[in-house]
């Protein structure tokens, strides 16, 4: 008898848990379509108005454009950074290693208003006016320790053989990163820079203190949260959860593809151009 009681438990459990986590997103997003706006229940008149004076809202619209300039820059530059970093840290032993590891992981568990103040405080010493500028360092700083350890885990999972059959055949070693690990790596490049691009875009605490007269999207809608919540703001998360549902999901099918199929491939097209020479 126990033995049935358990899983029914154990579901009844799940399915609170999920209920917690889940049914305020659900509610937020039934209430985008409220006609009556954000209060009474249950939602009637369903509507698109609220969409149509989100996608009206030029303010909102600049807020996007600019979260989105600040999250691009910071993907080139954390993963300009954060290969490197990766590489060097799986391929090679030097004095220091564990203390750079440290370092490099350590945006990781330090919270984002500890990095905010410390990273204003540097842009204040050096005399740096507050911009989007300062916010893309400021991101980017954050967010190298996630390249890095993404990075990391997909060096990883490569087959080292085939490097070394790129070396047999004469490749150097920038001829064997372009040609070999650098394709190999696709897959986990592209799925670094989908999560990165999404962590930032929904980056707060960091933005916070470095932002100047620009705001970006989450402090325009915190912002506007302060006066109160208008449909709008359901609209523009529903929206915003969409987007980064759908770059999570991406990110996790880049990140869950091996690089076996590729890396069968290039070892024979390797060896075609070596007969040739």
């Amino acid at each position: 008898m126990s033995g049935r009681r358990r899983p029914i438990g154990l579901m009844a459990c799940s399915c609170a848990v999920f209920a917690f986590l889940y049914l305020p997103i659900v509610v937020l997003i039934v209430y985008s379509f409220n006609g009556t706006g954000v209060g009474g229940f249950p939602p009637r008149q369903l509507t698109l108005d609220w969409y149509r004076v989100l996608f009206a809202d030029e303010a909102m619209w600049a807020a996007v454009a600019n979260s989105a300039i600040v999250a691009l820059c910071a993907v080139a530059i954390s993963m300009a950074i954060g290969f490197p970093a990766a590489y060097a840290l799986d391929r090679y032993n030097f004095p220091g290693k564990p203390l750079f590891r440290r370092l490099i992981l350590l945006p990781l568990i330090v919270p984002g208003i500890v990095t905010g103040i410390s990273l204003l405080m540097f842009v204040v010493a050096a005399g740096l006016r507050l911009s989007l500028v300062t916010v893309i360092l400021g991101h980017a700083t954050a967010l190298i320790a996630v390249a890095t350890t993404e990075l990391g885990a997909g060096l990883q999972k490569l087959d080292r053989t085939l490097e070394e059959a790129s070396a047999d055949l004469g490749a150097n070693g920038w001829q064997t990163m372009l040609r070999v690990v650098l394709p190999l790596m696709k897959t986990s490049i592209i799925g670094t820079a989908l999560l990165v691009f999404t962590l930032s875009m929904d980056e707060i605490a960091v933005t916070f203190f470095l932002i100047g007269r620009q705001n970006t999207l989450p402090l325009e809608i915190w912002a506007r949260l302060r006066r109160g919540v208008t449909p709008e703001m359901n609209a523009i998360s529903t929206l915003i959860f969409l987007f980064s549902l759908g770059t999570i999901l991406i990110w996790q099918r880049f990140s869950s593809r091996g690089a076996e199929g590729a890396g069968a491939a290039l070892v024979p097209e390797l060896l075609a151009e070596e007969a040739t020479r």
